[in-house]
């Protein structure tokens, strides 16, 4: 991985993370001052405590990946400490699908009359356990590269055994 694409993608980690952070102090801040401006029609205190909730997954994911960006940029992402930030990687976005279906079930009783909202919100919720099972996927693929880098360094030292 070049130079350029690691400052690049670590350059969006970072306006990301500064956003959410952004995002959620302004969560934090009308909840604690009481500035409400809450008319009844939405649920704004479990919506801004779960939007909360949603920005901390997000920017575990977004730790867990600059650290994978910085073990490909050192060379030693096919190693077993690897797993670790896939996987919290995986239950981050598991666990921000699990936000994104309590806001679906907050928002469904204000649809009624159109329920197509909450369904395509539903559908949105599936999407995300998609992108979480895509990285599963992509976790196996480095469980067997992990595998086979193992099995060369073994064959590598036999045959400087043999010679």
């Amino acid at each position: 991985m070049g130079k350029l694409t690691v400052g690049a993608l670590r350059a969006v980690l970072v306006v990301v993370l500064a956003g959410t952070v952004f995002v959620q102090a302004g969560m934090v801040w009308a909840l604690v001052s009481g500035s409400d401006p809450e008319d009844g029609s939405l649920p704004l205190t479990p919506l801004r405590v779960i939007t909360v909730l949603g920005m901390v997954s997000a920017q575990v994911a977004l730790v867990c990946v600059w650290r994978l960006v910085t073990m490909v940029r050192r060379g030693t992402v096919f190693s077993h400490s690897a797993f670790r930030y896939v996987d919290v990687v995986i239950g981050a976005i598991v666990a921000a699908a699990l936000v994104w279906f309590a806001v679906t079930a907050i928002n469904a009783p204000g649809q009624r009359d159109d329920p197509g909202v909450t369904v395509i919100m539903g559908g949105i919720g599936v999407a995300i356990l998609g992108v979480a099972l895509i990285v599963l996927v992509l976790r196996m693929l480095l469980a067997q590269a992990v595998a086979r880098d193992v099995e060369a360094a073994q064959m590598r030292a036999e045959l400087d055994e043999v010679i």
